[in-house]
């Protein structure tokens, strides 16, 4: 399926973005910014938590697409926290941007995953606001592309790493474009049929994205002939699939509360007494066992359907038994 005229143009935004203004995902750190920050004057870069001086100049030649860009951040965060809401590592170091602890400042399936899943958010926010016009610069003519750049500190396996996760959260979006059509006919007939590409909302990218890092590859950077390139860990003979994610060091389990490590550990976390899944007290809990509490939940209740149109409901409030681990 060839895809549509402004997910072109978001990708190619996205690869400028993420060499300069989003590098990395320090970027992440604009979901912080005042939505009183009205962000039409150039000197309002300066007030943009985590950008360096070359980034606020990026900044100001391109005010245009930085109320996009923030909304992108807070996607980010919302769907990372939404998307591992039931498992130990739950995202929650991601709202430190831009002083990340170690489980995304290193090579780790984690960061893996927030770099592919910032890509993908970068270009699924900047193609919805090409649709829905709220950018006037975007154009339905070819889009030229663009090499993404490294920064020169850091080391080449982790810029390696992060290139190709960062391209894999961009195939993963343009992959999602699925064909929409409405009828418009006389007594709903479909006698004219209007289709058009759309993208699936990020949350489904997210799901996708984390079943890659479910089944992440480990790499090393070994010299093949005379160029270093990652690989496989434990099977070398075949090169990086294009597709899948990619990480450098073991994470730990998670399970108990570590800085040095990036772990909060899952103290204190809600847990599902009848899941066998992730979110299971003994998965959650790690074996240390888990205590119940009880919870008032107010809810809608009684509703009924008035002509016309209209919905009323009483509020109802039942107790229900939670549980937390020790």
């Amino acid at each position: 399926m060839k895809p549509s005229p402004q997910f072109l143009l978001a990708a190619f935004l996205s690869l400028i973005l993420q060499t300069g203004i989003c590098y990395g995902i320090k970027w992440i750190a604009l979901s912080k910014t005042p939505s009183a920050l009205a962000l039409n004057q150039t000197q309002h870069c300066k007030q943009l938590e985590g950008l360096v001086v070359s980034q606020v100049q990026l900044c100001r030649s391109n005010l245009e697409l930085m109320q996009t860009i923030i909304q992108a951040a807070r996607e980010v965060i919302k769907t990372c926290r939404k998307t591992f809401s039931d498992m130990r590592w739950n995202c929650s170091s991601i709202e430190l941007a831009p002083n990340y602890l170690l489980d995304l400042e290193r090579g780790t399936r984690e960061s893996a995953f927030v770099y592919a899943l910032s890509a993908a958010a970068i270009s699924h926010t900047i193609a919805r606001a090409c649709t829905t016009g709220d950018l006037p610069g975007c154009s339905c003519g070819p889009i030229p592309d663009a090499p993404m750049k490294m920064k020169k500190s850091g080391s080449q396996a982790n810029k390696l790493m992060h290139l190709h996760n960062s391209e894999v959260g961009r195939q993963v979006l343009k992959a999602s474009l699925e064909m929409k059509c409405k009828c418009h006919g006389v007594s709903g007939s479909c006698s004219i049929k209007t289709c058009w590409k759309g993208l699936q909302e990020l949350r489904d990218i997210a799901l996708d994205l984390k079943n890659k890092y479910l089944s992440a590859t480990k790499v090393v950077h070994r010299p093949m002939g005379t160029r270093k390139y990652l690989v496989p860990k434990d099977i070398d003979i075949r090169p990086v699939k294009e597709t899948e994610l990619i990480y450098l060091q073991s994470s730990p389990d998670f399970c108990m509360k570590n800085e040095k490590v990036g772990s909060h550990g899952t103290q204190d976390r809600q847990c599902n007494k009848t899941s066998n899944g992730s979110d299971s007290c003994d998965l959650m809990c790690c074996g240390r066992g888990y205590n119940p509490y009880m919870d008032k939940v107010v809810e809608r209740c009684h509703c009924k359907y008035h002509w016309c149109c209209y919905v009323t409901c009483k509020k109802c409030e039942r107790t229900v038994e939670r549980y937390v681990c020790k």
